[in-house]
């Protein structure tokens, strides 16, 4: 939407431009909680809004002859915006001008030489005065003094400019009267008008009586803009017929050319030839009128003047230049689609359909340009973001006329988006299996468990814990043995395990960000404890006391290979470390017992003599097969008596005083079921390992 005020130049800072929530139809309410903003590209400096009753006002002096110069209409703009939903608001504000600059002359004093044999009708410029106001306040008429020999002609130009001319209406004689007197006053049309004066102070002179002459009043040119320097724009042709020096012309521009125009445009003093010698910019102005003058070599100089009008063809020469009038070079990366990103103005200086211009983004972005209205887009998401997989993106919005051919200018746009909490940790294992042999050191780390995070920054930094697994035994809470570093994942245990009592647990270890909500992983640790060869064998059959031996009978008549007795032990380490064998390692016949290796069954190898010992002591060792090996020793008394038992009788005899037989199949029967049990747990525990 666009307004347009009208306000006068120089009114006092808070002085009342509009009010924008009625010109609007809204309420003011509804304007101030819209958000309403003054965007920075417009002339905000001049303005000032308050956004709780939508009054504009000046907040600066305003000048309308520094603004706008000599332009008949200035503007002024403001820019609002509003938000939810985002509309944008345009605000036009005329500035009128008022009449608070007289005309002034360039110099108080004018000095003319003009020759008594000058023509009537002769014509001489005087230098105008200059007005910075416009319109009817501007410079209107100019008035000459009461003379008798000169009137006054006001030589009106395309561009509005009025230049005086004193024209000789009366001729000239010296001799009469060497010097006149004039008054020249410059008035403007404002109320009341203001005026300024010049005096004019004109000598006589006497000599050369013709003045060069044009062969035509006035000349016409066309150039198109950046023209090359040297450019011919138009050939002069002035002649006088005096002869000899005061018919020699030399050609110059006027006094009243600009410097400005000087630096564009040099005549040649002997050809008349007018050429290019500056940058001509169609954008800086589309047609030039210069005052060209040609003056003869007499003593005192006649000159005559013309009018040169050259006209400026438009090329396609500026590019679009592309301001930036909001934007936020940092984006949530969970931004919805249609988010305002930039707002862009967009402007070319040439003209017509060389001064349109379009924008657009690469397609291959997700980002798109809407156009609010002319010269005028917004930079929107078009799809969702995620900073995960894109984190930072280089814009380039181009901007191309329709000049032909096109002139295009881009703008890279850089674009961070900022992280938001939106991916959960991974570990990088759904499960770990951890092997720990027993009686590990206390703080051994025996597991590392490792996760990450694609977040940045607070989002991804991870915290570790420990949780019991589901289907535990809560007796093995797991935190109870076990420690885990909450930043590194390490976790140790706290105590040395012991394969006999614990060989295998399992716990969850949770993982979550630093982010807000946080969100969590979990994996889970399987830990299988190695069984160490750290308990020796027990001798469960037969038993003896601590310093003593254990007796058994055999009568003399014992042949080979009866059996004496069976030595059982049990070891509680499992596999290899309680695989047990039995050595005979002393007796006092070495050649008359034997022990099997794997059974310890003690047998007699040879059939007894009358020179044999009546009592043999055999020490028996028995021996796992761990790394190194442990082992235990028994001493077992035969004695050999007449009346003894055979062969096992003596066994049975010994077991007759402790329960009998029966005892002895007990513990046979309890050491296999030990065994079987730690070899089962071991197979188990190997085939868990191997899954």
């Amino acid at each position: 939407a666009q307004i347009r005020y009208s306000i006068p130049e120089e009114l006092t800072r808070g002085a009342f431009v509009g009010n924008i929530a009625k010109d609007l139809g809204t309420d003011v309410a509804k304007l101030a909680a819209a958000n309403l903003q003054v965007l920075s590209d417009s002339d905000s400096q001049y303005f000032s809004v308050n956004v709780n009753t939508g009054v504009i006002m000046v907040s600066e002096r305003i000048d309308r002859e520094q603004l706008c110069g000599q332009n008949p209409r200035c503007f002024l703009h403001l820019k609002l915006a509003i938000e939810n939903p985002v509309e944008f608001y345009r605000i036009e504000v005329e500035i009128l001008d008022i009449n608070d600059n007289p005309p002034e002359f360039p110099s108080d004093e004018v000095s003319l030489r003009i020759y008594e044999l000058a023509s009537l009708g002769a014509r001489f410029p005087i230098q105008p005065a200059q007005d910075p106001d416009v319109g009817t306040n501007t410079l209107q008429t100019y008035h000459l003094s009461a003379n008798e020999n000169f009137n006054l002609n006001v030589k009106a130009r395309t561009d509005g400019g009025k230049f005086p001319e004193l024209v000789l209406e009366r001729a000239l004689d010296r001799e009469l009267r060497a010097f006149h007197h004039l008054v020249l006053t410059a008035e403007d049309g404002g109320s009341p008008p203001q005026s300024s004066k010049t005096h004019i102070t004109i000598q006589v002179l006497d000599a050369n009586d013709n003045h060069p002459v044009f062969d035509r009043p006035s000349y016409g040119a066309r150039l198109v803009e950046n023209s090359p320097l040297g450019t011919l724009v138009v050939k002069l042709n002035a002649t006088d017929v005096d002869e000899g020096p005061n018919g020699d012309i030399r050609y110059s521009l006027s006094s009243h050319n600009s410097a400005a125009l000087r630096q564009i445009f040099a005549i040649d003093e002997q050809t008349g030839e007018i050429r290019v010698q500056g940058n001509l910019d169609f954008e800086e102005a589309t047609v030039y009128e210069i005052e060209v003058e040609a003056k003869d070599m007499g003593s005192p100089t006649m000159e005559e003047h013309c009018s040169v009008v050259v006209e400026i063809t438009d090329v396609n020469d500026n590019a679009p230049e592309v301001i930036l009038t909001s934007f936020s070079s940092s984006l949530s990366e969970d931004a919805p689609p249609g988010t305002v990103v930039a707002v862009i103005h967009v402007r070319d200086r040439d003209s017509g359909e060389q001064g349109k211009v379009q924008c657009h983004v690469s397609p291959d972005l997700p980002f798109q340009l809407r156009k609010d209205y002319e010269h005028q887009y917004s930079l929107l998401t078009s799809t969702r973001l995620d900073r995960e997989h894109v984190a930072y993106y280089n814009v380039t919005v181009s901007a191309s006329d329709l000049g032909s051919p096109p002139l295009s200018r881009h703008t890279i746009l850089p674009i961070a988006l900022a992280d938001v909490n939106d991916n959960a940790p991974q570990f990088e294992q759904e499960s770990y299996e951890v092997l720990v042999a027993e009686n590990n050191p206390v703080g051994s780390v025996l597991v590392t468990v490792s996760a990450a995070d694609p977040d940045s920054e607070q989002n991804s930094r991870l915290s570790y814990s420990i949780l019991l697994a589901g289907g535990t035994d809560p007796g093995l809470d797991p935190t109870r043995y076990l420690s885990i570093h909450p930043t590194s994942g390490q976790v140790s245990a706290k105590f040395p395990f012991d394969y006999e009592q614990t060989t295998y647990l399992q716990f969850h270890v949770e993982v979550s960000d630093g982010g807000s909500p946080a969100l969590r992983n979990r994996t889970l640790v399987h830990v299988f404890i190695v069984d160490q060869n750290d308990n020796a064998p027990q001798v469960h059959f037969p038993r003896a006391g601590e310093d003593s031996a254990t007796q058994f009978r055999i009568s003399p008549s014992t042949t080979p290979p009866a059996l004496i007795t069976k030595v059982v032990a049990i070891d509680a380490d499992s596999g290899r470390n309680a695989w047990l064998s039995y050595h005979l390692v002393e007796a006092t016949d070495p050649g008359l017992f034997s022990v099997a290796l794997r059974s310890g069954e003690i047998r007699i190898t040879r059939a007894l003599q009358e020179t044999d010992a009546s009592a043999h002591e055999l020490l028996v060792v028995v021996r796992d097969a761990g790394e190194p090996p442990l082992s235990t020793a028994i001493t077992l008394v035969v004695l050999v008596e007449e009346k003894g038992p055979e062969a096992l009788q003596g066994s049975e005899a010994q077991a007759a005083d402790g329960g009998g037989l029966p005892t002895i199949t007990l513990y046979l029967i309890v050491s296999l079921v030990l065994i079987s049990t730690v070899s089962l747990v071991g197979l188990a525990a190997l085939g868990v390992r191997c899954l």
